[in-house]
């Protein structure tokens, strides 16, 4: 697998929000997309929905412009037909998912992956929905994918494995592969126990949620968008790195992590939540939060280029 994309046939299957953008991402990286959707009307706002990604990467990469191709199908043999990549994007039920692999499989070429854009299922939930579960992947994208670059991958055969990731590298993607089937993928887990601790301070009263996102923001959240967890460590300890840090701050981690909450989500924590987020949006709507996160995530973009 070359790092173009040109003309390579890649199938959408959903054509609604990640669907749209992932269509958006492998036609400016020069793919021949064909996209279906059993809904005719989502067909329809297809070219609606691809349109603010494709300006985004426009201004984002103008030089990697490959002037790809994109069309919409209701028929799946002639949405499958040669593709290599078949990016699955639906609803996140695992009856429906079944159904639709039991309808794709046969006209499936031999080599193509099929590649399941989910987030709350596993690999093993959804490999019993084929006859040959080898040609199945998960490929997790963050929202939104064409802004956000990480892909997380699983799946059994590590041929599929390595052209996929080829194909998620030319779209200017960063797989990540993990070891072993989990749910929540890797970074969904690591969103979800920052989440809760954050949870667990506005239950307990330690801060608001507005204070909580700051504090988030302009620390650690601003140190991870160029280094990880285990290297912000690793720093943390000096010239002895992370040895260094376990041998001396260790046991101090380990009262953090004894003093960490697991709230639950009662009627007054839910009120509580909601009562904040929305003192931190101050009358912005999701649409206008939506275009201000992307308008800062295309500025840290260009930052790290």
């Amino acid at each position: 697998m070359t790092a173009d994309l040109k003309d390579t046939p890649i199938a959408i299957l959903g054509a609604g929000l990640i669907g749209a953008c992932w269509a958006a991402l492998f036609v400016h990286h020069g793919a021949t997309v064909r996209v279906w959707d059993p809904e005719p009307t989502a067909l329809d706002k297809l070219a609606e929905r691809m349109a603010g990604p494709s300006a985004q990467l426009q201004e984002l990469e103008p030089q990697s412009v490959r002037s790809g191709t994109v069309s919409c199908h209701n028929k799946l043999d002639e949405v499958l037909d040669g593709a290599v990549l078949v990016q699955e994007n639906a609803p996140e039920n695992l009856g429906l998912k079944h159904a639709l692999y039991a309808r794709i499989e046969p006209l499936l070429a031999s080599n193509a992956i099929l590649a399941s854009s989910t987030s709350a299922l596993t690999w093993s939930e959804l490999a019993p929905g084929l006859s040959n579960p080898d040609c199945l992947i998960t490929a997790h994208p963050f929202n939104p994918p064409h802004l956000v670059p990480l892909v997380e991958t699983f799946g059994i055969d590590a041929e599929r494995l390595d052209r996929a990731e080829a194909i998620y590298r030319a779209a200017g993607r960063a797989p990540v592969r993990m070891n072993k089937d989990a749910t929540g993928h890797i970074a969904n887990r690591l969103s979800s126990a920052l989440w809760r601790e954050a949870v667990h301070m506005v239950a307990e009263g330690i801060a608001d949620v507005a204070a909580i996102d700051a504090a988030l923001v302009n620390g650690p959240g601003l140190r991870w968008s160029v280094i990880g967890a285990h290297m912000a460590y690793h720093l943390g300890g000096g010239e002895g790195g992370m040895a260094g840090y376990l041998a001396h701050l260790g046991p101090s981690q380990e009262r953090r992590w004894a003093s960490l909450g697991a709230p639950s989500l009662t009627p007054d924590v839910c009120s509580a939540l909601v009562d904040g987020v929305m003192e931190e949006a101050a009358g912005r709507d999701i649409a206008t939060l939506e275009r201000q996160r992307d308008a800062a995530l295309m500025a840290l973009l260009k930052a790290r280029q």
